[in-house]
């Protein structure tokens, strides 16, 4: 967050201060848009404040404006040379549009910069791409080793050294790594699997079949959006960037939009009621308004764009009705090889279903619900894209996606390695590869720990 890396200006003295604080509640509330002017405005009255510039350069990566965003971080490291957290966000945002050479380097410059960085450590072990050797894991078990390296570094380096050492083919003493630092995150919060299958059962059972028909034809007609949608770590990078290689479709990123929506819809009452009191109006003007809070994250005037946030999958229905023309794709692999790695990934934010095996296992069940519930009801209004299949044959499986979106096939496409659109998740690396086959049965070097998901996950472990 941005108040992490400067001195927030002094609310008595400082006559912006009011608009900051105002501005950074709308940021850490996923509500970017609507903090994007306020930041413009404090960078424009105070340049040289380094939380105005911050908030900013923050707000600016959350909308998709990498590389704006890359020079207020340079600008801000100039002014401020020793300051790890600045040179850590820098690092992201070149990470981010591609310059991989650059963050990398960007990521090994905040070791030598106290306090201890266990992000740096994560977000350089998080490229996948072995660039952390024996030095580096003796340096993190050292700092392990210290106690004052405590809280979200410890866990951060947990979580490094875990893939360190996977990607060294230890994979005893990596799951050690992986199991400890899930223990940790979990302190951190309070998660309810059950309250999840609560809410799954609510949508499932307000959608049926006469709730639909009842609302066909209701909401925005626009066929723009194509989301995609499922667990995290289930191949939907890999989908955006072929699709993205079309030269009609955009890549944005993971929108908040859809949530923001529902959320503002949960206000002052419960989610179902205030969808099934939805009237036409309504549901035509939340279409229109995520339309008009989409155009923020694009940067070119394609007539798709792709929404590629996983969760989403929980408002699958109320896509459907606000946004009926949109194209709905859903991403599914294998359940053991996508809950071991989001068991294995130290999210951002959020997901905290991801740091204990039981929790994903019943998460997974419920988006399995959610999915099979939505196929039954709407017949083909959700497309399948199945890892494996994606992999083994892709172009036929390129070919099914771009029929159901109602585009013509494009060999670009199959040669979405050499896309250099700016990729924020998990996989940025993995999608400028070409695919590769071998990592698909990987999960199972850890199967003899993974009881506890494969119990959750029951008669649908090895459901694809």
């Amino acid at each position: 967050m941005p108040a992490e890396t400067a001195t927030r200006p002094g609310l008595e003295s400082n006559p912006m201060a009011a608009l900051y604080e105002h501005a950074m509640r709308l940021y850490r509330d996923n509500r970017v848009v609507e903090a994007m002017p306020h930041a413009e405005r404090l960078v424009a009255e105070d340049s040289t404040n380094p939380g105005y510039s911050i908030l900013l350069a923050s707000v600016l990566a959350s909308v998709g404006d990498s590389e704006r965003a890359s020079t207020l971080w340079e600008a801000l490291i100039a002014r401020n040379p020793g300051h790890p957290r600045m040179r850590l966000r820098y690092a992201h945002a070149l990470r981010t549009v591609g310059r991989r050479d650059d963050a990398i380097a960007a990521y090994r410059s905040c070791f030598d910069l106290p306090p201890m960085m266990g992000e740096a450590w994560w977000s350089l072990a998080n490229m996948k791409s072995g660039l952390l050797d024996e030095k580096d894991i003796a340096r993190m078990r050292h700092a392990l080793a210290d106690d004052n390296v405590a809280g979200a570094d410890r866990v951060h380096i947990e979580f490094a050294l875990g893939r360190a050492l996977e990607e060294a083919g230890d994979y005893s003493r990596s799951w050690a790594h992986y199991a400890e630092g899930a223990r940790l995150r979990r302190l951190e919060f309070k998660y309810d699997p059950e309250a999840s299958s609560i809410q799954v059962g609510r949508m499932v059972g307000l959608f049926t079949p006469s709730f639909l028909s009842e609302r066909e034809g209701f909401g925005c007609t626009d066929p723009s959006p194509i989301f995609i949608v499922g667990l995290p770590r289930a191949g939907s990078t890999l989908i955006e960037q072929m699709l993205s290689s079309h030269p009609l479709v955009e890549g944005t990123m993971e929108l908040p939009e859809i949530a923001n929506i529902a959320r503002n819809l949960s206000r002052g009452t419960e989610y179902r009621a205030a969808i099934a009191a939805a009237t036409p109006g309504d549901l035509a003007a939340m279409g229109a308004d995520y339309l008009a809070r989409a155009q923020h994250y694009r940067r070119t005037d394609r007539p798709f764009f792709i929404d590629k946030m996983p969760n989403n999958w929980r408002h699958a229905g109320l896509i459907h009705l606000i946004l009926p023309n949109a194209k709905i794709i859903d991403a599914r692999r294998h359940p053991m090889a996508t809950c071991f790695s989001a068991l294995k990934q130290h999210f951002a934010k959020g997901q905290h279903q991801s740091y204990d095996q039981t929790s994903l296992g019943l998460f997974y069940r419920d988006y399995l619900r959610m999915m099979t519930h939505m196929d039954a009801v709407l017949p083909g209004r959700v497309h399948r894209m199945q890892y494996e299949r994606l992999v083994e044959d892709t172009e036929t499986e390129l070919r099914r996606l771009l029929d159901h979106c109602g585009l013509a096939f494009d060999p670009a496409c199959l040669n979405f390695h050499e896309n250099d659109r700016a990729v924020r998740t998990a996989s940025s690396e993995q999608v400028r590869r070409p695919i590769f086959r071998e990592g698909l049965d990987h999960w199972r070097h850890y199967d003899q720990w993974l009881g506890p998901l494969r119990e959750a996950l029951g008669a649908d472990a090895e459901r694809v």
